[in-house]
């Protein structure tokens, strides 16, 4: 059974950090790219950030750049996301994705979410 299974959510004060976390189990986690979107209350989903299969590829949102740290360890398994000076606009459900593109049809799993709140 595929999982993404997000921790390390909660309330923080603004200028505070939070690292996510995303455990993954029921692929070959090494051979996907991955991702960390988000979807704020009453809006929808945004992509913040991109890792690629090996790591050594990164993208962000040009709002959480700077700010936000994507990786990941392929020998754990895990997804990361390392979350400095938070914002109030950065208060919403994250989700990490996997994704692998392959001739016969890509792959794409989603985990539950976890709530972040930046609020004072």
């Amino acid at each position: 059974e595929v999982q993404l299974v997000e921790s390390g959510g909660g309330l923080v004060q603004p200028g505070g950090s939070l690292r996510l976390s995303c455990a993954a189990s029921g692929f070959t986690f090494s051979r996907y790219a991955m991702s960390w979107v988000r979807q704020a209350p009453g809006k929808g989903l945004e992509w913040v950030s991109h890792i690629n299969s090996g790591g050594d590829n990164t993208f962000y949102t040009d709002s959480v750049k700077g700010r936000f740290t994507i990786s990941r360890d392929n020998a754990k398994n895990t997804l990361y996301l390392q979350m400095n000076s938070l914002k109030p606009e950065d208060t919403a459900v994250y989700y990490c994705n996997a994704y692998l593109v392959r001739l016969e049809g890509s792959l794409e799993y989603w985990g539950q979410g976890s709530q972040v709140t930046v609020s004072s």
